[in-house]
């Protein structure tokens, strides 16, 4: 088959990602094999491609955001058969046992296992995944929408929860790619005005377009105080500005895996008034069935720019220069 794997880990333009033909994997007791349909393309595919995240997995196919179809089940695999559509996300092994499992907070697991990291994703035409980490996928959407869903949309969720949005409160979104543009919807849905700052113009026109109440430049001032605010920018020197415009009690929550530096905070005007900050660390499967459910009640716009899975090196590369409009996906087909 068709894949795509991280060779020379660097910059994007140095072209560390090499397409290679490689045996159509097995599934190993407990696993179903899975034909890829569509495949996103998420930051942190970068990430991992540019050596940002220490390698895991030597030679690893990156894409964690599979929409797919069942072809074959492992041994000791039930409730599943060939021709049932999966999706297959970020988090992919826990260990079930530790304080953080037991406590219903799998994420912070430390023996946990990413897809497209640790082993092999969805930038092929075929992948694996562990039967009980598979998830059930919404009706009423395309597979080039369901996609991002499976990460762009539940990092969001997860952040949206981390960043306490009162209700009918004021949330500041700083960055709108593709998980930002998902979580504004779902934040706008439960009652939150929310204000996007970015960078980009026509992400900000995307984000007025879905119900934002404003839309700036990322180093803007927010133009009422925040409840919340999300940073999705992988841009440390975003942290200042956004806790700026806290109001008292506020939370940032930072939604990505990788940030640059943080600049020095002062007291007075970042933190006090009980401000706060939050990382955001994967999602549990209770939190993406939960998102996954909600999608299938509130139908979600999915903005998403396609390209042919043998165009997964320039997807990266516009990612990396902000030409992404929404979220890339690759089609398999």
């Amino acid at each position: 088959m068709a894949a795509w794997r991280v060779t020379r880990p660097g910059p994007i333009a140095t072209g560390p990602l090499d397409r290679s033909r490689v045996p159509v994997p097995r599934p190993a007791d407990g696993e179903l094999l899975v034909r890829v349909l569509v495949c996103g393309v998420c930051r942190t595919d970068l990430h991992v491609a540019e050596g940002d995240l220490p390698v895991h997995r030597e030679g690893v196919t990156p894409g964690h955001e599979v929409v797919g179809e069942v072809v074959a089940p492992g041994g000791d695999v039930t409730g599943f058969a060939a021709g049932d559509r999966v999706g297959i996300a970020w988090l992919r092994g826990t260990c079930g046992r530790c304080r953080y499992c037991l406590r219903g907070r799998e994420n912070l697991c430390p023996e946990s296992r990413y897809t497209g990291w640790d082993a092999d994703g969805g930038y092929a035409e075929y992948a694996v995944v562990p039967a009980a980490y598979a998830l059930p996928l919404p009706t009423g959407y395309s597979d080039d929408e369901l996609a991002p869903l499976l990460c762009a949309g539940l990092i969001g969720y997860h952040a949206l929860a981390r960043a306490e949005v009162p209700e009918n409160g004021r949330l500041g979104i700083y960055g709108f790619g593709g998980s930002a543009h998902l979580t504004a919807q779902v934040a706008i849905a439960r009652g939150a005005t929310v204000h996007v700052m970015t960078r980009s113009a026509e992400a900000r026109e995307l984000a007025l377009a879905l119900g934002a109440a404003s839309a700036g430049d990322a180093a803007d001032p927010a133009p009422e105080p925040l409840d919340s605010a999300i940073l999705f920018a992988p841009a440390g020197e975003l942290v200042l500005p956004a806790l700026a415009a806290l109001d008292r009690g506020g939370t940032l929550a930072i939604a990505g895996i990788h940030l640059s530096d943080v600049p020095a905070l002062n007291y007075q005007q970042h933190l006090f008034q009980e401000r706060q900050v939050r990382s955001v660390t994967a999602n549990t499967r209770a939190d993406a069935r939960e998102f996954l459910a909600f999608a299938g009640v509130h139908h979600l716009g999915v903005s998403t720019v396609p390209y042919a899975l043998g165009e997964a090196d320039q997807a990266l590369a516009d990612l990396a220069a902000d030409r992404v409009n929404g979220a890339a996906v690759l089609r398999a087909g």
